[in-house]
């Protein structure tokens, strides 16, 4: 044993391991590193949803949330991938499926951000990015598949901000509308790529 390790032993008040602890510590090291190395490196799973917006003379623009079906906040249409669809695409069908609304999606998106979404079923989290893409609404449908589950609502881009609880989603709002900081309530900068 080197002089540090038995000076380090000696002062946290630990006699220095034997031969056979050392391989069994180091066994168990290498067993738990991988164990460790498997539950951080969580997978951040893909989502893809519109901000939907108009503009009025009167009010000028407005965006349209829907509320969550289980902890009903004010957030944006979005969903996962659809196999076969675009990110866009896909994002778009989440609108009409949440929200009734049908219009203009641009193949470009507006930024990420990253929420912890609730798998009820397993009753557990997942941290999902979602890419979000703008949308000119041009209408929305007088029914949709998920009218009975969620609420939509228009808001002025400052109303839209206050109302969503995710910083990424304000900080994304923000941007597109044009107002305050890029940062969330953190501190931090999500994804975000100007109009």
């Amino acid at each position: 044993m080197t002089e540090k390790v038995a000076f380090v032993a000696s002062w946290l008040g630990a006699r220095p391991p034997s031969k056979p602890e050392k391989s069994r510590w180091r066994l168990n090291r290498e067993i738990m590193g991988k164990a460790a190395e498997k539950t951080s490196k969580i997978a951040v799973r893909q989502q893809f949803g519109v901000l939907p917006y108009r503009e009025t003379k009167k009010a000028g623009l407005e965006i349209l949330l829907v509320t969550s079906r289980e902890t009903r906040r004010w957030i944006v249409p979005k969903g996962w991938p659809i196999k076969g669809l675009k990110p866009a695409e896909s994002a778009a069908r989440e609108a009409y499926e949440e929200a009734g609304l049908r219009g203009a999606t641009s193949s470009r998106p507006l930024g990420s951000y990253v929420y912890d979404k609730r798998l009820v079923e397993k009753g557990t989290t997942v941290p999902c990015e979602v890419k979000v893409y703008p949308m000119r609404v041009r209408r929305q449908a007088a029914a949709w598949p998920e009218q009975a589950e969620r609420e939509t609502q228009w808001f002025s881009s400052a109303a839209a901000i206050a109302a969503v609880s995710e910083g990424g989603l304000k900080a994304i709002i923000a941007a597109f509308a044009g107002v305050g900081e890029e940062t969330d309530s953190i501190g931090t900068k999500p994804k975000i790529k100007r109009r």
